[in-house]
């Protein structure tokens, strides 16, 4: 510990009660202990004697974000003490402050500084969450040549492989067989065969808990094709996919007592000469007839499929994660995912969560009236409102069409990509809401 650089966390009145030696260089440096500022204070010999970090009223997960990045590429500890709660936050924030997305750069890694964490901080929880966060935002910031139907399964082997799990895939004309016909239309225009990929983990005995997520690893828009600045982030359109598979690393890393089953429909929704058309009608795995109002609608096509499937084990609780509909981000903004819930007090607490672990929600209504807006006048249900308003709704409506009414389930419409570069959170692909659904399922099995 003597070698590494003790952080204080200090607002003014700290300054002046334990700093004040260092007052004429704070006075130099214009540090005032502001929330989002930090001061490095050398010592005799012009080494870093400690680092000053401005105290917000309220100590959170994104306090030290910032610092990995920010300060020299040295070793640091945190010189005050917190409850361990508060440690595993502020441990956590820094690590995810470190994430570089550098892959395709030459000499672009830049070191960044490292923390010692407290003993009593939750280093597994903080090992654990900050790997599943930075295999989502890897995942999402692969571009679209390397990261395809393909890719999105050899992530699976890897997550089964490492972690002792199951794993099927179904792909291809295989999809029709065993009746995922709304999968297998979405994704066989393109040259890679659509799938259904299907890990399981777990004991028999424990809660079951299935998750589901859209894996386009490109939208087009298919012939309802998108316009050009729509289709430049694309490539993040399996942001869902990657979500699910970032909370089922971490539920298994941290070995949570469940009945794991994650089902992920991989596709590309791609323009060719057999590419479903606007007003088709196709079977679905549930049985009702579905009509495609609009090609561009198509992630909510392949998580109908694998939701009638993920019902079909009367699982204690579904969760769906997609990057939905741009209504849920007129509303919402995009940093602040949206999520639809059939039970009440479920919706209740992962609100609760979302607040306590620094990673928020906000629940959008199941307004049922709306349901009529999905009317089709040739098949049971259309894939799209009849009208221009409430389309996060209509979409969360249509999937709740397959979803069994007695199964817990929540439905996440999220971004998944930072616009803006925040502590702890760079622009680029990001994992919105995963450690709130992980504390959820957490407290759901005590």
């Amino acid at each position: 510990m003597s070698q590494a650089i003790p952080i204080f966390l200090v607002n003014a009145e700290d300054i002046r009660a334990y700093h004040g030696e260092n007052q004429k260089w704070l006075d130099v440096s214009g540090f005032k202990g502001q929330a989002g500022t930090f001061c490095v204070v050398p010592d005799a010999q012009g080494s870093i004697a400690k680092i000053l970090v401005g105290k917000p009223e309220t100590l959170d997960t994104w306090t030290l974000g910032s610092l990995a990045q920010s300060l020299p590429a040295q070793t640091y500890y945190l010189a005050d003490s917190f409850s361990a709660e508060t440690a595993t936050q502020l441990c956590l924030g820094w690590r995810l402050g470190q994430y570089q997305f550098t892959k395709y750069k030459q000499n672009a890694q830049q070191a960044a500084a490292e923390l010692q964490l407290p003993e009593n901080a939750d280093q597994d929880y903080v090992r654990a969450a900050a790997e599943a966060t930075f295999l989502v935002r890897d995942l999402v910031n692969t571009p679209v040549n390397d990261m395809r139907p393909a890719q999105l399964e050899d992530c699976a082997h890897i997550l089964a492989e490492t972690y002792e799990a199951k794993l099927m895939v179904i792909k291809g004309e295989d999809l029709l067989k065993q009746n995922y016909p709304l999968i297998h239309a979405v994704g066989r225009a393109n040259d890679q065969v659509p799938r259904l990929i299907d890990l399981r983990w777990g004991e028999a005995s424990s809660p079951k808990i299935t998750l589901v997520g859209k894996g386009v690893c490109f939208d087009t828009g298919g012939l309802n094709i998108k316009s050009a600045a729509s289709m430049k982030m694309m490539k993040k359109d399996m942001g869902g996919a990657a979500e699910i598979f970032g909370l089922a690393k971490l539920i298994m890393q941290m070995k949570v007592p469940v009945q794991l089953r994650v089902l992920v429909p991989a596709v590309e929704n791609s323009i060719s000469d057999n590419a479903m058309r606007p007003l088709d009608v196709m079977p679905s795995r549930r049985g009702i007839t579905v009509e495609v109002g609009n090609t561009d609608a198509e992630g909510r096509l392949i998580l109908a499929d694998a939701l009638w499937e993920a019902c079909s084990e009367s699982p204690d609780l579904v969760i769906d994660c997609a990057t939905l509909t741009g209504a849920a981000r007129v509303a919402l903004g995009t940093e602040l995912p949206a999520f639809f819930c059939n039970q009440a007090d479920v919706a209740s607490l992962l609100l609760k969560i979302g607040q306590q672990t620094d990673d928020p929600f906000w629940q959008l209504p199941l307004h049922q009236p709306y349901r009529a807006l999905l009317e089709s006048k040739v098949a049971d249900i259309s894939n799209i409102s009849n009208g221009s308003y409430g389309g996060a709704i209509t979409a969360a409506l249509f999937l709740q069409e397959f979803v069994t009414p007695t199964t817990p389930w929540i439905h996440v419409d999220l971004m998944a990509w930072n616009l803006r570069s925040l502590p702890g959170r760079p622009e680029g692909g990001e994992a919105m809401g995963m450690r709130s659904l992980f504390e959820l399922i957490r407290q759901w099995v005590k």
